[in-house]
């Protein structure tokens, strides 16, 4: 068989066994309890006074393949995937991470399977770790885009500041942010003012900000927003103050980085040092390099310090943390 073929079957096998799982273990939740299967059938209640629906944008669906989507939103959980899809900025759906997630660790399996020297169950475990690699690059890509929308919000309260005191409405200051402010967070604003436009008020319209924008700063910026409509005040003056405490804590976070950067950094190289170490030993003298692949006690201890490299690694991380 070849490597396409064994790359193809793995692939269908896997898929088949999550849809299998996910069916029968919902399947089983749903004989345990029957009183949340017949108020799900009835429909749900809809709040209209809650802050977070129901909400005028449309929402993705979580994959284009009916039956996926089906499967999908019968998982528990899958709902932070998306969340975290969305937090990103990347254009993919949760059917496409999941199957990308799928094929990683199917692909992994299959030319892992084929080395003599791999035992299975290292092959399984390094094809699960494969498997998470899309969304280690989600992950990335979310904490990218977080900050930069740190970095861009308190430029962007200034320009609402002045606008305010300009003369100009609440709305028309989002509507020069959205066409001003450079992206990501001209496109939040933009669908803060679409919500607001397609009728939704300002309180629901600033909550679902703060809910797409996991900032402590949006969440101020909100909250003071929402207070100064109820109760009257110099918005601009409340923003232009916020914004100067928004640059002392991103001002902070920055010196804190760089403290730690060094400490990382350390981490980083005291963690990669033996494996280049290995693979220098391996074009000097292959020969005694293989001994640890092929004999029973070598690879064992190959899987120990790999283990124990991964951990140490994870350990140093949280030693030059500093959480402020």
């Amino acid at each position: 068989m070849t490597i396409a073929a064994t790359l193809a079957v793995l692939f269908v096998f896997v898929f088949l066994l999550a849809a299998a799982a996910v069916i029968g273990g919902r399947r089983i939740l749903d004989t345990w309890d029957e009183v949340p299967r017949i108020v799900e059938a009835e429909g749900p209640e809809i709040d209209w006074n809650s802050p977070v629906s129901p909400l005028l944008l449309k929402e993705d669906a979580l994959s284009t393949i009916s039956f996926w989507h089906r499967l999908l939103n019968r998982v528990d959980g899958i709902e932070r995937i998306k969340v975290s899809l969305a937090e990103s900025g990347l254009p993919w759906s949760v059917g496409r991470l999941t199957a990308m997630m799928l094929f990683c660790g199917a692909s992994a399996f299959a030319v892992l399977w084929k080395l003599a020297w791999v035992n299975s169950l290292v092959a399984l475990g390094l094809a699960l770790f494969a498997s998470l690699v899309p969304y280690a690059v989600v992950v990335r890509r979310r904490s990218k885009r977080i900050r930069q929308l740190e970095e861009q919000f308190p430029e962007a309260l200034d320009s609402l500041a002045r606008a305010l005191r300009a003369g100009n409405t609440l709305a028309g200051g989002f509507e020069m942010l959205a066409r001003e402010t450079p992206q990501p967070l001209a496109g939040e604003f933009r669908k803060t003012l679409d919500e607001r436009n397609l009728g939704t008020n300002w309180d629901q319209a600033l909550d679902h900000l703060a809910h797409r924008i996991p900032v402590v700063d949006v969440s101020l910026f909100a909250a003071a927003t929402q207070m100064q409509s109820r109760t009257g005040g110099k918005l601009h003056e409340v923003l232009t103050k916020l914004a100067e405490n928004m640059r002392e804590s991103a001002a902070l976070r920055q010196e804190v980085r760089a403290i730690s950067a060094h400490g990382k950094l350390t981490g980083l190289i005291l963690t990669l040092l033996p494996a280049g170490i290995g693979v220098m030993m391996m074009i000097v003298n292959p020969s005694h390099m293989m001994v640890l692949f092929y004999d029973p006690t070598g690879r064992t201890l190959l899987i120990a310090a790999a283990c124990c490299l991964v951990l140490a690694h994870f350990v140093i991380g949280k030693l030059v943390e500093i959480k402020i």
